[in-house]
């Protein structure tokens, strides 16, 4: 795993631009704070699904899937191909893998100090 650098101070003119990052950044996190939104972006790591496929899963009613489906696709972790009169999803961006990867580094760590 690569270590990101650590940011110099920032000046106050540049301290709009770091604004506008780290804003970003936390528009996709805010959009994973969810269960339901960790287990769609899961399940499309594995591949295209189609809304109603995703809402059998998931066991709710299919406007609340289709909701947490546009907060993912407003934050840009997932896209959307209407085909017919069938929605598919599918994962974006495929680094959000990694940081699925760290939440279980995470876990398995708190497990283990917890023992």
């Amino acid at each position: 795993m690569s270590q990101r650098a650590i940011p110099p101070v920032q000046t106050k003119v540049s301290s709009l631009r770091l604004s506008r990052e780290y804003e970003s950044k936390a528009k996709v996190l805010k959009s994973l704070a969810h269960p339901t939104r960790l287990f769609l972006v899961d399940v499309l790591s594995h591949g295209e699904q189609n809304v109603r496929d995703l809402t059998e899963m998931v066991g709710v009613d299919i406007s609340t899937v289709s909701k947490h489906l546009s907060i993912l696709k407003r934050s840009g972790l997932v896209q959307d191909e209407r085909r017919g009169l069938q929605v598919f999803y599918s994962l974006r961006i495929p680094c959000a893998l990694d940081f699925f990867n760290c939440l279980d580094s995470v876990e398995l760590e708190d497990h283990l100090s917890s023992r």
